[in-house]
């Protein structure tokens, strides 16, 4: 039993995948954080990485936003951002992700002095990079920071215009509490009628309210988190049977106490309701570990997940992503001739 187990891990780790929810900021690992200090000069309150990596113990999401901004401060240059994001890519190609769809924080960099001259091209530029060399295909989502006004907001994605053809949609993240959908349905309307495709985070901290909120108000057309959708069975009824994708990110969960441990936690539930959850990374510098090391604990700490279910979360984001009708259909066939040549059971 044991090692059927182990060969349903390795082959998930081994499976095309999708990463729909991972911020490019929150990967900047300590290593790297201290080597881009040195680089510009930038005296870090922590002695060294360990003692850094040490820290990442959190007791809420301001407690983690706290020290991620902190961090963002060392990325002052064009190369910063490039050797960020190449690093990111690498490690997503390692996990077999063959879509990433990654949020940028403009705000974290345009309040510091740096703008969007400086740090769009170093992103596009290890997209490029990880396209040509890894066979990666990346979209970049522009996050605006919820916890700031959203008159904030709305001068971003004006100042995000000139770079408009680079990315695909325009997200929601940061604090929940006290910042509900309905604060930036104004700019949601104005990247709808740009053409951006939609999401938001809602429902992490936040209640369920605000997944349907963010659904009904901004239109998004999926929901970052939203676990707590869990909370209200309309809801969830209402998710299963639109289609509406939850972009869960199992250990950030865990990381942030929205559920005590692993074995809490409900995507399972949910994706037996019928919900079209998947698998992401979110902050994984800051969480411990990335996408796969995700599908690892969580199906560790749940084993009534199946091989069909791993497959559902699996298909899932690929589905769900923002990707061409063709390439999903592509990457499908190739998760399914995986799978079979698995000799595992799809469902």
């Amino acid at each position: 039993m044991a090692s059927q187990r182990q060969a349903l891990l390795a082959a998930v780790c081994a499976a095309p995948k999708a990463e729909l929810h991972v911020h490019i900021e929150g990967t900047l690992e300590p290593e790297l954080a201290f080597a881009l200090a040195r680089r510009n000069g930038v005296t870090l309150r922590w002695r060294s990485s360990a003692e850094l990596r040490a820290a990442y113990a959190f007791d809420s999401l301001q407690s983690f936003l706290d020290l991620y901004y902190a961090g963002c401060d060392v990325l002052r240059t064009e190369q910063d951002f490039f050797d960020l994001a190449w690093a990111y890519f690498r490690r997503a190609a390692s996990d077999r992700v063959v879509r990433a769809e990654v949020f940028f924080d403009p705000q974290s960099h345009t309040a510091r002095g740096i703008g969007f001259d400086v740090f769009m091209p170093g992103l596009l530029r290890a997209a490029a990079r990880a396209q040509q060399q890894l066979g990666l295909s990346v979209a970049y989502i522009l996050s605006v920071l919820r916890h700031l006004s959203e008159d904030d907001g709305i001068a971003t994605l004006q100042a995000a215009q000139p770079w408009a053809q680079h990315f695909i949609g325009l997200g929601l993240d940061s604090s929940e509490r006290g910042n509900p959908p309905e604060k930036f349905a104004r700019l949601y309307a104005q990247a709808r009628a740009q053409g951006l495709r939609l999401v938001a985070h809602a429902g992490e901290e936040g209640p369920a309210a605000y997944v349907r909120d963010a659904l009904d108000l901004l239109g998004a057309e999926r929901i970052d988190h939203g676990v707590h959708a869990a909370d209200d069975t309309a809801l969830v009824r209402r998710l299963a049977a639109e289609g509406i994708a939850l972009t869960v990110c199992p250990l950030s969960n865990v990381k942030l106490c929205v559920f005590p441990d692993m074995a809490a936690h409900n995507l399972p539930a949910l994706l037996h309701a019928g919900v079209r959850v998947m698998v992401n990374s979110d902050d994984p510098a800051y969480f411990g570990g990335y996408v796969n090391a995700n599908y690892q604990v969580l199906l560790a700490a749940h084993p009534e997940l199946d091989s069909g279910d791993a497959y559902r979360l699996l298909r899932n984001s690929l589905k769900a992503s923002f990707a061409p009708a063709g390439q999903i259909a592509a990457w499908v066939g190739k998760l399914d001739a995986h799978w079979r040549a698995q000799g595992l059971d799809a469902g």
